[in-house]
């Protein structure tokens, strides 16, 4: 096999290292966000979730993308409506253009991730994936590590619009190398989207967020609310049901017949929701409620996310050994232990204490992530395993979205209810009036969290129904059946 093309691989790590960097790079900078627009959390969460459920709806569109159209013009394509969109927010007069913008930047880092994947299968061989899919995590968790702390940092010192102004010239720069230096490796198909599927998952996904977003505004009961989110699980259920006439889907569905893979992508989207809120709920904890700085509430994040690459070669040695059914044990009751903790927090709590919880907290999830998707993924015939990879990076974007707005949703409604209460049970004094708001916010904050401890929990209870698949057994497998 010729060498791998390590200069076309490398510009196409930081457009990736780019778009998945500029996911976690608002999250600090949504309480700035909400004051400079004067809008509410679960308005703000959207420039998060948007993003996300963007990602989540081309994601199954990418796997159509990388088979009908070179590599080069793609990314290409991909690159320069990233730029147009940080461009676009670095400029946005309103909160309404500022979002726009966003989902702009997500329909071209949507395409980014797949691509790279799928051009490293074409380029190394089987023997040398491993190593360079350690690598590719290594990336991956690098890229959303160092967001907090960099936009904690730069908010510190200068407006939240300079974290699309430090984005823009590596872009650009990733761009022109890009025209440059890209070449076609993966092959092409002529095959035709099936444009009904696409507006089913739309909908679906689109109608779904929606509807659990509102609903921290207009209330449960409003038919805005329960009528989205029944269009959008109508629309799934059609999705998937025409997925499966299909010849070539847009989404396949069929790799649920294996059991593992099934198991492993629950466990994954649960965790995502779990995840995904704490990320969401923390920087509005620490800034609005204890008026801790952005960058110290950046630093916060850090050790947690360093814990998290590390850790990232090292469960891939200890899932080689064990499995993944003991790493997820142990992890998911670690998640479920520091969840428990931060769901009692108080107007006092010390920085260290909530550092420390955080790091234990990133550690067990880090147990648990890798090692569950691996192993539902090593059940999968290999010419299944682009569909996995799809399905996977579609649901963690789309449960990671729900998630947090679910929960962002429950911390609103909570913090109302609490507004209440207390304003009835302090009347005419002044001096407990000023604190009412924070007091209500903390103690929808620690809601949102004992919620996520009993979706941990569900998590920690399917895991234990994981068994151990070798990839060489279910290979010979498939070669018997294919002789």
């Amino acid at each position: 096999m010729e060498k791998p093309p390590y200069a076309m691989i490398a510009i196409l790590f930081v457009g990736a290292f780019v778009s998945l960097l500029n996911e976690t790079l608002l999250n600090v900078a949504l309480p700035s966000i909400m004051k400079d627009f004067d809008v509410s959390a679960s308005a703000v969460q959207w420039l998060s979730t948007g993003y996300m459920l963007v990602n989540g709806i081309l994601i199954p569109a990418s796997a159509f993308f990388i088979q009908k159209f070179t590599n080069r013009n793609l990314f290409i394509t991909a690159m320069i409506l990233f730029t147009a969109g940080s461009v676009l927010a670095t400029l946005s007069p309103t909160f309404s253009v500022l979002l726009a913008a966003r989902m702009i930047q997500a329909s071209g880092s949507a395409i980014m991730m797949p691509l790279l994947m799928n051009v490293m299968l074409a380029s190394f061989p089987i023997e040398r994936r491993g190593a360079a899919m350690g690598i590719f995590g290594l990336v991956m968790i690098t890229a959303p590590a160092i967001g907090p702390t960099l936009s904690g940092w730069l908010i510190e010192h200068y407006s939240w619009r300079t974290l699309f102004d430090v984005v823009i010239p590596i872009a650009t720069i990733t761009l022109i190398f890009a025209f440059f230096k890209l070449k076609n490796i993966t092959p092409q198909r002529n095959i035709k989207l099936d444009v009904f599927s696409l507006i089913l998952s739309s909908i679906g996904f689109g109608g779904i967020l929606y509807g659990f977003s509102s609903a921290g505004e207009k209330g449960w009961d409003s038919t805005h609310v329960y009528g989205t989110i029944a269009a959008g699980v109508i629309s799934l259920v059609l999705f998937v049901l025409r997925q499966m006439k299909l010849e070539e889907p847009l989404l396949q569905f069929r790799i649920y017949k294996y059991p593992m893979f099934a198991l492993s992508s629950a466990i994954s989207v649960v965790l995502a929701m779990a995840m995904f809120s704490a990320m969401l709920l923390m920087p509005i904890y620490v800034q609005t409620i204890r008026g801790i700085s952005p960058l110290d509430s950046g630093l916060l994040m850090l050790p947690g996310a360093i814990v998290m690459g590390i850790m990232s070669p090292v469960t891939g040695i200890l899932f080689d050994k064990f499995g993944a059914r003991i790493l997820a044990v142990i992890g998911l009751s670690l998640t479920i232990l520091t969840t428990f903790m931060f769901s009692n927090l108080t107007m006092d709590t010390s920085y260290g204490y909530i550092m420390g919880i955080y790091t234990l907290r990133m550690l067990g999830m880090s147990m648990v992530m890798m090692p569950v998707m691996t192993n539902g993924l090593n059940q999968l015939p290999p010419t299944m395993n682009p569909h996995g990879t799809a399905m996977n990076n579609t649901l963690q974007q789309v449960s990671g979205a729900v998630g947090s707005a679910f929960l962002v949703t429950l911390m609103q409604n909570r913090t109302e209810s609490e507004i209440e209460r207390l304003t009835q049970s302090s009347a005419g004094d002044p001096a407990a009036m000023a604190n009412i708001a924070n007091e209500a916010m903390l103690n929808g904050i620690n809601f949102s969290f004992t919620v996520s401890v009993f979706i941990a929990i569900v998590a920690l209870f399917l895991a234990f129904f994981m068994k151990r698949v070798k990839p060489s057994e279910q290979a010979g497998r498939q070669q018997q059946s294919a002789g």
